[in-house]
């Protein structure tokens, strides 16, 4: 018996996790309407790496051939010493199932909203939704509504979140991005990460000639929060002006760039209460340093709507969702945070960390993907 095909589910917010959740909902027999305050369903920034724990997910969902199609198999992972330009190993992909994809957000966006569209989904558009009520009810454009199911899938911002946890305190990590895209030929379709004292690069092709760049550095000069604010890419090109020729070469490249301020967000401590939960970056803001921040949410997606179909009891899904969730989304965001000390290593520890992972690719290149099974092998469809 399907639980969902006598709910009524609304989902505040059209960007991945949102569109995930309604394709989920809908898929087990929902009624779904997306409230997205843009006046389209796009998607702001560049490139993502969907791994193969979210493309299950979508697999499941019905848009994996879309995927496959649309998206670039990664062959591998190829760290690099941003100083010297040498590869220091390459780790395999190609014998993940399904494939490791890149793509541009925009992408993935137009292929969840066509199965979105396909599966009766209704999408409201320049739907700003200013307040959450008691009953789960919620006021859009000024208007009240209602549903049996209210999702938060609104990002960092969430309007939801607040309704049922006590406002955190984020905190600026020490370290900035720029992202861009770069009209480059890719030589390969491979993610490099570019490691440098305090820095770190990671490209990774999102077309035959776009090239995605997230940068990263530390510095105790903070910027906001969010994709949006433009910066000179002179400053991009000048924190990595000590680096070989290849990174030059691609920054080179960039005409327009965005920098946005890292901040850590604690982890909702409640993600559901009554008839509402939240999903993704709306419960768990995830810095940039697994490419997990969409497959996490894609995830909680498919999560949710499951735990929903599975009982007549709305409240106890919802506190199921949460237990089942929480712990894996914690030991990510632990593990992202690993890795933004890792790439950023000086000195001594530097060269030591080089000597191991050059050890690693030569006599152990599986240990890579096998240190990261617990993320990569989940399936929570199965």
């Amino acid at each position: 018996m399907q639980r969902n095909a006598h709910r009524d589910v609304a989902i505040i917010g059209g960007g991945i996790g949102g569109l995930t959740a309604a394709l989920a909902f809908a898929r087990m027999g929902a009624g779904v309407t997306v409230y997205e305050q843009a006046p389209a369903l796009t998607e702001v920034g560049a490139g993502l790496q969907i791994t193969p724990n979210g493309a299950r997910v979508l697999d499941r969902l019905g848009v994996g051939k879309a995927l496959a199609a649309s998206g670039i198999a990664a062959e591998a992972v190829v760290p690099m010493d941003a100083l010297t330009g040498h590869q220091i190993a390459r780790f395999d992909l190609t014998r993940q199932s399904p494939r490791y994809r890149f793509f541009h957000r925009a992408v993935l966006i137009d292929i969840l909203a066509r199965g979105c569209a396909a599966a009766g989904v209704k999408v409201v558009l320049d739907a700003k939704v200013s307040a959450l009520r008691p009953d789960g009810g919620f006021i859009v454009n000024g208007e009240a509504r209602g549903a049996d199911l209210t999702v938060g899938a609104d990002g960092l911002h969430s309007i939801v979140r607040p309704a049922m946890n006590t406002p955190g305190k984020p905190f600026f990590t020490g370290q900035v991005a720029w992202r861009a895209l770069t009209f480059v030929e890719a030589a390969d379709p491979v993610a490099r990460v570019w490691m440098a004292p305090g820095r770190h690069l990671v490209t990774y092709p999102v077309a035959k000639d776009r090239l995605n760049i997230v940068a990263v550095q530390e510095r105790s000069q903070w910027a906001d929060e969010g994709w949006h604010h433009a910066d000179d890419p002179g400053n991009l090109r000048r924190a990595f002006s000590d680096c070989g020729w290849q990174v030059k070469a691609i920054l080179g490249a960039v005409e327009r760039v965005n920098l946005w301020g890292l901040f850590r967000h604690p982890v909702a401590q409640r993600w559901q209460t009554g008839s509402v939960a939240i999903l993704g970056d709306a419960a768990h803001p995830t810095l940039p340093f697994l490419a997990q921040g969409a497959n996490l949410a894609i995830e909680d997606a498919y999560v949710l709507a499951r735990c929903c179909d599975e009982s007549d009891d709305l409240p106890t899904a919802l506190r199921r969702y949460q237990d089942i969730r929480r712990p894996r989304v914690v030991r990510a965001i632990e593990a992202a945070n690993a890795n933004a000390r890792n790439y950023h290593l000086r000195g001594i520890k530097r060269q030591v960390a080089l000597l191991g992972l050059r050890g690693m690719g030569r006599l152990a290149p599986d240990a890579f993907l096998n240190r990261l099974g617990w993320l990569y092998d989940h399936d929570v469809t199965a």
